[in-house]
């Protein structure tokens, strides 16, 4: 017994082989699991082990404190946490140090933003060693003010790049990943933003946008919103807010929001002189006959107002077909467009990628065997194409007329000549980076760039 530590309910620790010298711990018997504040956690490859890499801020509320940290991953494991939910975590073993002692513990990793503590330090890593004093506090090595400045702020105003914010819903995105490793290559300071995670503030005075925790995210120079349509309105509320803050938005809320209604945007290109399949709008069931003919005939496309990636697209190749489809449709009260069918595209239709105003990359997508809809994610490919000038200039007049900085433009070849089909202001980039070998999400950040004159 008397070789054991005697520890008070908070200390400070170490952990050498992270480089971590010093991060204040919870010490609690009564959790089984020890558990450190990482974020930005990805798994790698290295000596044919599974790794695992993952930034900390040691420093509660300080995010501009951060150590980069890589540990061998020894696997996962299901954590229930003091609010009882479960959540499934990285574990991997490390050094830690408190005050002159020192030995390898099993540690999980998780995002402790909204806890009191950086670390938490649980009975199965103090077990055989420590004693706990529950009154006590900081028995052990405390760091100075002096010794943390050194540590963690001498570095802090010497500003290195932009603060950009990556704006989505999922950060293990193919689209999510290479926006946030383009950024890092070009040396600026990115941030993975939930939207889950983010609330605001309205106030005339002292407009806020919050993190999990609590963080303040005032102090960004620029966000990328990449909403999924499910959070279109949360995720375009939020948009505007940091563009209330003075922070540059690539593509900016009302772009957003004008892109996600596809009648409003389809009127709108008309407005602006760009080509569209023919299409028709109704509202009552009763002039299906006339819509139908209004759009050539059968076969006809029909396309739910609130579809995405091609869901809520049908091909209805007879009239009494897209009489029954039509019928369905506006049974169920929902909003439809009905749009002529290009038998001549044979399949296929292309997506030009328009970053700041010009076309950075060109992909021809084919629909499966049995499919109409050129989509890769319903088993359509997708190769490399040259376009057209003129196809080059609809798809630049199209997002302008939008004004996206960032659009995924499709179109369709016709006998008619290059017809639009959508515009997308959160296009994907895994298909067309696979297909033209091109860095699109380099293209993005240096549009962030141009904005800031940044060189």
């Amino acid at each position: 017994m008397t070789n054991k530590i005697i520890v008070g309910s908070e200390e400070w620790c170490s952990f050498p082989t992270l480089g971590i010298p010093a991060i204040k711990a919870r010490v609690d018997s009564g959790a089984k699991t020890s558990a450190l504040h990482a974020t930005g956690i990805k798994v790698f490859q290295k000596n044919n082990e599974d790794w695992v890499k993952f930034d900390v801020n040691p420093i509660q509320k300080n995010d501009k404190a951060v150590i980069h940290c890589e540990a061998r991953l020894i696997g996962q494991r299901i954590v229930k946490s003091s609010s009882g939910t479960r959540e499934k975590r990285y574990v991997i073993k490390t050094s830690l140090k408190i005050a002159e002692n020192n030995w390898e513990i099993e540690v999980t990793l998780t995002n402790r933003d909204s806890m009191g503590y950086r670390m938490l330090l649980g009975r199965e890593a103090m077990s055989g060693r420590v004693l706990v004093d529950p009154e006590a506090q900081f028995l052990l090595n405390q760091p100075t003010k002096e010794e943390l400045k050194k540590y963690y702020y001498a570095d802090i105003d010497t500003k290195k790049g932009l603060k950009i914010g990556l704006l989505a819903s999922n950060p293990d995105l193919y689209s999510n990943r290479r926006i946030i490793e383009a950024g890092e290559v070009r040396g600026h300071e990115m941030h993975f933003l939930n939207l889950k995670y983010c609330y605001m503030k309205l106030d005339a005075e002292t407009p806020e946008i919050h993190y999990r925790g609590g963080k303040v995210l005032n102090d960004f120079d620029a966000i990328i919103p990449r909403i999924r349509p499910s959070m279109t309105y949360y995720g375009c509320a939020l948009t505007r807010q940091f563009e209330a803050l003075n922070v540059f938005a690539l593509n900016n809320s009302y772009a957003i929001t004008q892109s996600r209604d596809k009648l409003f945007s389809l009127q709108l290109l008309l407005n602006n002189g760009v080509d569209i399949p023919t299409t028709g709008f109704a509202n009552s069931p009763l002039d299906t006959d006339d819509l139908i003919k209004m759009v050539g005939g059968s076969p006809l496309i029909v396309k739910l107002l609130e579809g995405t990636q091609g869901k809520g697209v049908v091909l209805a190749e007879t009239k009494k077909a897209a009489e029954s489809v039509i019928n369905a449709f506006k049974s169920l009260n929902a909003n439809i467009l009905v749009q002529e069918f290009i038998k001549e595209a044979n399949g296929k239709d292309l997506r030009l990628f328009v970053v700041d105003g010009k076309v950075v990359a060109a992909m021809q997508r084919e629909a499966a065997p049995g499919e109409f809809r050129a989509n890769i994610h319903m088993g359509g490919t997708a190769s490399i194409v040259k376009v057209t000038p003129d196809e080059k200039r609809i798809a630049i007049k199209a997002a302008k007329a939008m004004d996206l900085k960032v659009a995924g433009v499709d179109i369709i070849r016709s006998s008619k000549g290059p017809l639009l089909l959508e515009v997308n202001s959160s296009p994907g980039l895994e298909g067309i980076e696979a297909a033209t070998q091109k860095d699109i999400a380099g293209e993005m950040i240096k549009a962030i760039e141009k904005q800031f004159k940044w060189k």
